[in-house]
Protein backbone atom coordinates (compact mmCIF):
# COMPACT_ATOMS: atom_id res chain seq x y z
CA UNK A 1 0.00 0.00 0.00
CA UNK A 2 2.76 2.41 0.50
CA UNK A 3 4.11 1.61 -2.46
CA UNK A 4 1.49 2.80 -4.28
CA UNK A 5 0.82 6.01 -2.37
CA UNK A 6 4.31 7.45 -2.34
CA UNK A 7 3.93 7.44 -6.59
CA UNK A 8 0.61 9.23 -6.22
CA UNK A 9 1.64 11.44 -3.20
CA UNK A 10 5.30 12.53 -5.49
CA UNK A 11 3.00 13.41 -8.61
CA UNK A 12 -0.23 15.84 -6.99
CA UNK A 13 2.98 17.20 -5.49
CA UNK A 14 4.69 18.15 -8.83
CA UNK A 15 1.19 18.68 -10.69
CA UNK A 16 0.39 21.51 -8.05
CA UNK A 17 3.62 22.87 -8.38
CA UNK A 18 3.46 23.49 -11.85
CA UNK A 19 1.19 26.09 -11.53
CA UNK A 20 2.34 28.43 -9.10
CA UNK A 21 5.71 29.26 -10.91
CA UNK A 22 4.18 29.41 -14.40
CA UNK A 23 3.46 32.96 -15.48
CA UNK A 24 -0.16 33.62 -16.75
CA UNK A 25 0.00 34.79 -20.68
CA UNK A 26 -3.11 36.56 -22.43
CA UNK A 27 -3.98 36.02 -25.70
CA UNK A 28 -4.90 39.61 -27.22
CA UNK A 29 -7.80 38.89 -29.81
CA UNK A 30 -8.07 42.24 -31.35
CA UNK A 31 -6.70 40.60 -34.45
CA UNK A 32 -8.00 37.38 -34.86
CA UNK A 33 -10.93 37.05 -37.03
CA UNK A 34 -12.92 33.81 -37.61
CA UNK A 35 -15.29 34.11 -40.59
CA UNK A 36 -17.22 30.89 -39.64
CA UNK A 37 -17.96 32.40 -35.69
CA UNK A 38 -21.52 32.53 -35.08
CA UNK A 39 -21.13 36.31 -35.02
CA UNK A 40 -20.40 36.67 -38.68
CA UNK A 41 -22.70 37.45 -40.99
CA UNK A 42 -23.46 38.35 -44.84
CA UNK A 43 -22.95 41.59 -44.32
CA UNK A 44 -19.21 41.01 -42.62
CA UNK A 45 -18.83 38.58 -45.69
CA UNK A 46 -19.30 41.11 -48.10
CA UNK A 47 -16.74 43.47 -47.10
CA UNK A 48 -13.70 40.63 -46.92
CA UNK A 49 -11.45 41.07 -49.46
CA UNK A 50 -11.25 38.46 -53.07
CA UNK A 51 -9.18 37.05 -55.19
CA UNK A 52 -10.00 38.02 -59.12
CA UNK A 53 -7.28 36.14 -61.24
CA UNK A 54 -6.91 37.12 -65.06
CA UNK A 55 -5.58 33.09 -65.06
CA UNK A 56 -5.48 30.46 -62.08
CA UNK A 57 -3.95 27.98 -64.72
CA UNK A 58 -1.10 28.46 -66.72
CA UNK A 59 0.66 26.56 -69.48
CA UNK A 60 4.34 26.81 -70.23
CA UNK A 61 3.84 24.21 -72.96
CA UNK A 62 7.13 22.01 -73.71
CA UNK A 63 10.15 22.51 -72.45
CA UNK A 64 13.58 20.54 -72.11
CA UNK A 65 14.46 18.28 -68.49
CA UNK A 66 16.62 20.82 -67.06
CA UNK A 67 15.05 23.90 -67.59
CA UNK A 68 13.66 26.61 -65.50
CA UNK A 69 10.46 28.32 -66.47
CA UNK A 70 8.63 31.50 -64.74
CA UNK A 71 5.18 32.63 -65.05
CA UNK A 72 3.45 35.27 -62.99
CA UNK A 73 -0.28 35.58 -61.82
CA UNK A 74 -2.04 38.68 -61.48
CA UNK A 75 -4.72 39.10 -59.65
CA UNK A 76 -7.11 42.04 -58.38
CA UNK A 77 -8.73 42.62 -54.78
CA UNK A 78 -12.45 43.19 -55.84
CA UNK A 79 -13.20 42.71 -52.09
CA UNK A 80 -14.17 45.83 -49.71
CA UNK A 81 -10.90 45.04 -47.06
CA UNK A 82 -7.04 44.20 -47.53
CA UNK A 83 -6.19 41.21 -49.10
CA UNK A 84 -3.46 39.65 -47.01
CA UNK A 85 -1.32 36.36 -48.30
CA UNK A 86 0.17 34.96 -45.64
CA UNK A 87 1.32 32.05 -47.04
CA UNK A 88 1.67 30.29 -50.65
CA UNK A 89 3.11 27.08 -51.04
CA UNK A 90 4.09 24.84 -54.08
CA UNK A 91 2.97 21.17 -54.43
CA UNK A 92 6.91 19.95 -54.40
CA UNK A 93 9.71 21.67 -53.95
CA UNK A 94 10.32 22.02 -57.95
CA UNK A 95 7.62 25.07 -57.96
CA UNK A 96 8.42 27.84 -55.85
CA UNK A 97 6.34 31.17 -55.38
CA UNK A 98 6.83 34.46 -54.46
CA UNK A 99 4.11 36.56 -53.28
CA UNK A 100 3.32 40.25 -51.73
CA UNK A 101 3.75 40.31 -48.15
CA UNK A 102 1.77 43.64 -47.78
CA UNK A 103 -1.80 43.86 -48.04
CA UNK A 104 -3.08 43.86 -51.30
CA UNK A 105 -6.21 47.14 -51.10
CA UNK A 106 -9.21 47.09 -52.60
CA UNK A 107 -9.61 47.48 -56.21
CA UNK A 108 -5.26 47.11 -56.39
CA UNK A 109 -3.34 44.93 -58.38
CA UNK A 110 -1.02 42.26 -57.12
CA UNK A 111 1.05 39.40 -58.69
CA UNK A 112 2.62 35.77 -57.89
CA UNK A 113 5.80 35.08 -59.62
CA UNK A 114 6.16 30.93 -60.01
CA UNK A 115 9.66 29.55 -60.65
CA UNK A 116 9.56 26.02 -61.71
CA UNK A 117 12.99 24.04 -61.75
CA UNK A 118 12.09 20.67 -64.21
CA UNK A 119 15.32 19.17 -63.30
CA UNK A 120 14.53 15.30 -62.92
CA UNK A 121 10.51 15.75 -64.11
CA UNK A 122 9.53 14.38 -67.47
CA UNK A 123 6.15 13.76 -69.07
CA UNK A 124 3.02 15.82 -68.32
CA UNK A 125 3.64 17.90 -65.59
CA UNK A 126 0.33 19.84 -63.37
CA UNK A 127 2.13 21.67 -60.48
CA UNK A 128 -0.13 23.78 -57.98
CA UNK A 129 0.59 26.54 -55.79
CA UNK A 130 -1.92 26.66 -52.62
CA UNK A 131 -2.41 30.50 -51.26
CA UNK A 132 -3.39 31.20 -47.72
CA UNK A 133 -5.27 34.41 -47.40
CA UNK A 134 -7.71 36.35 -45.17
CA UNK A 135 -10.16 35.16 -47.80
CA UNK A 136 -13.62 32.96 -47.79
CA UNK A 137 -12.89 30.14 -47.85
CA UNK A 138 -8.91 30.63 -46.86
CA UNK A 139 -7.49 28.82 -49.54
CA UNK A 140 -6.90 29.81 -53.18
CA UNK A 141 -5.27 27.02 -55.24
CA UNK A 142 -3.73 28.07 -59.00
CA UNK A 143 -1.72 25.58 -61.10
CA UNK A 144 1.17 25.46 -63.79
CA UNK A 145 1.23 22.75 -66.75
CA UNK A 146 3.23 21.65 -69.29
CA UNK A 147 5.69 18.50 -70.57
CA UNK A 148 9.20 18.02 -70.08
CA UNK A 149 10.90 16.06 -72.69
CA UNK A 150 13.87 13.87 -71.51
CA UNK A 151 16.96 15.09 -74.08
CA UNK A 152 18.19 12.57 -76.48
CA UNK A 153 21.59 11.63 -75.49
CA UNK A 154 22.50 9.28 -78.18
CA UNK A 155 23.22 11.96 -80.66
Amino acid sequence: MKKILLPIAVGIALLASCGENAQEETLNTDIIDNPISAESSAEDEGKRPFFEFVEEIKEFGTITQGETVSMTFRFRNVGQSNLIISSAQGSCGCTVPEWPKEPIKPGEEGKINIIFNSTGKQGLQNKTITLIANTIPNTKVIAIKGEVLVPNTNQ
